[in-house]
């Protein structure tokens, strides 16, 4: 077949390609212990369900306006504006069917062929695979260990140049679980005003941090004016399966976004946007307890893995991730992550499948429950031993 050659930048979703392998075991008898899969293993709250069934019922299942509905828009604009201390309106805010979107739509939207894009690496690989696609030219900035998996500063500065157009941010971050301090966004904010680059913050992750308080960089001054803030419902109410995510930044980069979602999605599934609008506004119990079982999870499989010799794991500051370091072992990650899957039957991801400065490391979700993740701990010990 003769495809468009920009077609091979695009990478795969290496989650996704192991969690096939490890359903194919499990079809052969095998059990297999899921450490692979970035989602909430929680069913979405009764309330947010029952609302979706009522909504379908009343006849929320037309198109909706491209950009979202009004209702829901206004609902995130006041929960923007609450939760990162800004005046956020609802014309700002573009209603998308994921968070992805947001991803495609602002590199579309704002990139062009031989413009530089710098992005966290180890980061999550859609970043990269979209950057290549729209013909921008991707900048990798490691993320250091000795640094908790933030990046210098210093290499930052030393990354842009006068192509530089956008800045990826991912805080917390997939897939280390590093969360950017203020300190540090601070010192983004002064460069992206100083050089004149826009910055799109990856914040899905922005309610589950364990020891401080979540900062965004939208907050800063001079900031809103160039962030295209990523945020939505997937991981926070449990939700992956609803595709609803949204994107708030300067009403010129909102009409484009809210342009290219009129000519490729239409709008987001509109039951699904009232589901949207009962997950910010009412109870919000639920997740104050998923929140308290991942950080109980989070101390477990820190301490279970850092009492296997040969490997070292630091504990993250958020989302449900952890990234220790296997470089002690005598076999690559990439060798490694076959291997415990095959003889411990525990499915989880080299490092490499976040980029090549994930080289040494792999990456575990504890997004499932403390008796699955002590299991596989076990099942990796005792794997681990025989090499």
């Amino acid at each position: 077949m003769n495809f468009a050659t920009r077609m091979n930048g695009l990478g795969g979703d290496a989650a996704i390609e192991v969690f096939t392998k490890a359903k194919e075991l499990e079809s052969q008898g095998r059990n297999i212990i899921h450490l692979e899969i970035g989602q909430p293993d929680f069913k979405t709250p009764q309330n947010i369900r029952e609302v979706a069934f009522q909504a379908m019922n009343d006849g929320y299942t037309t198109y909706t306006p491209a950009a979202g509905l009004l209702e829901l828009k206004e609902v995130i604009a006041e929960h923007i504006s609450q939760t990162r201390n800004i005046s956020v309106n609802s014309d700002e805010v573009v209603v998308m069917p994921g968070a992805k979107p947001v991803i495609f739509f602002t590199l579309l939207a704002l990139i062009n062929p031989g413009d530089e894009v710098i992005y966290p690496n180890p980061g999550f690989p859609v970043y990269e695979s979209v950057i290549n696609l729209v013909g921008g030219k991707p900048i990798p900035l490691p993320l250091l260990e000795e640094l908790d998996f933030q990046f210098s500063i210093d290499n930052l500065a030393n990354s842009i140049s006068e192509k530089t157009k956008l800045l990826i941010l991912n805080s917390p971050h997939n897939p280390t679980g590093s969360v950017l301090t203020p300190e540090y966004l601070e010192a983004i904010a002064e460069l992206a005003v100083k050089h004149n680059f826009y910055i799109l913050s990856d914040e899905i992750y922005s309610h589950l941090i364990y020891d401080s308080k979540f900062t965004s960089i939208i907050s800063f001054p001079g900031m809103k004016e160039r962030t295209i803030l990523l945020d939505g419902h997937s991981k926070t109410y449990a939700m992956t399966g609803w595709r609803l995510g949204y994107s708030v930044s300067p009403k010129p980069i909102a009409e484009k976004l809210d342009q290219l979602m009129l000519n490729s999605n239409s709008c987001a599934c509109s039951f699904t946007q009232i589901a949207g609008i009962e997950a910010i506004k009412n109870s919000q119990e639920f997740v104050k307890e998923m929140f308290a079982e991942f950080k109980q999870r989070r101390d477990v499989i820190v301490e279970g893995l850092n009492s296997i010799p040969g490997i070292n794991c630091r504990k993250p500051a958020g989302a449900f991730y952890t990234f220790p370091n296997v470089k002690q072992l005598p076999i690559s990650c990439e060798k490694l992550a076959d291997y415990l899957l095959a003889e411990a039957g525990v499915a989880l991801l080299p490092g490499t499948a976040y980029g090549k400065f994930g080289d040494g490391y792999l990456r575990l979700s504890y997004a499932n429950s403390i008796e699955n993740i002590r299991e596989g701990i076990s099942q990796i010990k005792i794997a681990i031993a025989k090499l």
